[in-house]
């Protein structure tokens, strides 16, 4: 029996089905005329399966924000440029991914199919810096995975537009985001009490975190999904000429390099400034994890929904400059500040920033872009992303030998207050902004 299909106006993208709580309810109505139809039982297992990969993806964002770093600073004494390499790995995803989409589409594979593949690549390099005897290896294995975590992002793009409907893209999305946020905060909590008991417990860590990986991409590989479709243009950095075309997509992208920067450069040192003893903390791996990925997160999940409720209400260049604000607040608290409160209160004022950088970092370009060019400006945000992601923390931790880890966060705060100012100057053309529908799924800004 063929699968039940969905059919909506692509003119005015208006449902005709209701969703209530675990039961579909089909309305009954003929297509109309030039409609796009979406299985409900692709729909159905794309989300059974989305809900399960968000249990490894929370677990996957611990080990890249926390563990891998943690262990290269605590195990492998690792100097300035293996911690940049280690914390630059997801950005370089973000760099190859128009790369790897490329690839996809030449090769024909089904965009699930292609995502899978690339998160078992992920899943052996764990296995690599599992039995990884120095720190080349080590480094090696934690690159290579923390880059293929982000780098299939486009490709489950495509399958949220294809499987997702309109109208409950965002609410599905949303619902396995906070299934993703609860088991990072979770994943944090109890990787750092294992590592407490005995820090040589790092290689049943990071087998646990290969393993998880793997079920993850497993899931991927459940989830229906088509070829991507080639067209003439196919090189990969083809939609860069939109950033010299559309202004408005130029200067928010200029600002957006600003902050990127200053937040950017700051987050890896997180880790560095708790757990390096130069700095005089020098906490164990509990309140390491406790203040980079335990707190951050429960105020990141508590907080999701309500920047939600308000990227759909609220002009987006406020919103964005409000965010950037409470970046650099948050900066200022945990970094200038070297009691646990401080650091508690930086922690909280970064998650709860944090929330609002998952949606608008997502959904932004869904506001402003052509709705036929939306896949094309996305790319060209989530490639600079990488570009400031790969440089800000080999900057970083080089500059923070000699300027100290006060004066970088000054310095980074000044960033991200220039590009408060940029936002200012657009702030009037937000009120053109549209409601949106998510884009991707991962790294915030």
């Amino acid at each position: 029996m063929p699968a039940t299909r969905h059919c909506i106006n692509l003119r005015n993208e208006v449902p005709r089905r209701a969703f209530a709580g675990a039961h579909w309810a089909l309305l009954s109505a003929p297509p109309f005329p030039h409609s796009r139809c979406v299985s409900l039982q692709h729909t159905q297992v794309t989300f059974h399966y989305e809900r399960l990969r968000a249990v490894t993806t929370g677990i996957m964002e611990a080990a890249g924000t926390t563990f891998l770093l943690l262990i290269a600073v605590r195990h492998f004494n690792a100097g300035p440029t293996a911690k940049a390499l280690i914390a630059a790995g997801g950005s370089v995803g973000h760099l190859i991914s128009p790369f790897v989409v490329n690839r996809a589409t030449q090769l024909g594979w089904p965009v699930a199919q292609a995502a899978s593949r690339v998160g078992f690549v992920g899943a052996g390099a764990l296995l690599l810096a599992v039995f990884a005897p120095g720190l080349p290896l080590y480094v090696l294995g934690s690159v290579i995975a923390t880059t293929c975590a982000s780098a299939a992002i486009p490709l489950m793009t495509q399958v949220y537009q294809t499987n997702y409907p309109p109208m409950e893209r965002g609410r599905l999305f949303s619902k396995a985001m906070v299934v993703r946020i609860g088991m990072a905060a979770l994943a944090n909590e109890l990787g750092g009490r294992l590592l407490a008991v005995h820090l040589e417990y790092f290689r049943a860590l990071l087998l646990f975190f290969a393993a998880a990986f793997a079920f993850g991409a497993w899931c991927q590989s459940r989830i229906p999904s088509e070829p991507l479709t080639a067209s003439a243009g196919t090189h990969p950095l083809r939609a860069l000429h939109y950033a010299r075309e559309d202004r408005l997509f130029r200067l928010t992208l200029i600002s957006w390099m600003f902050m990127g920067m200053g937040n950017l450069m700051m987050y890896p040192l997180r880790v560095e400034y708790l757990a390096n003893e130069r700095y005089g903390l020098k906490l164990d791996v509990t309140m390491v994890a406790l203040f980079v990925g335990v707190i951050p997160n429960a105020a990141r999940l508590v907080c999701s929904p309500v920047w939600g409720w308000l990227f759909d209400r609220m002009n987006f260049f406020t919103l964005r400059a409000v965010l950037n604000v409470g970046f650099a607040l948050g900066i200022l608290s945990f970094f200038v500040s070297d009691s646990y409160a401080g650091l508690a209160l930086g922690a909280v004022i970064f998650g709860v920033s944090n929330a609002g950088g998952d949606v608008a970092w997502s959904l932004w370009v869904t506001k402003f872009a052509p709705p036929e060019r939306v896949a094309d400006y996305m790319s060209v945000h989530t490639f600079f992303t990488g570009v400031r992601g790969v440089a800000a923390p080999l900057i970083a931790f080089h500059l923070v030998g000699t300027m100290g880890m006060t004066n970088m966060a000054w310095m980074c705060t000044a960033l991200i207050a220039v590009s408060v100012v940029m936002l200012g100057t657009e702030v009037p053309l937000g009120r053109k902004a549209k409601p949106a529908t998510p884009t991707t799924e991962e790294v915030s800004e």
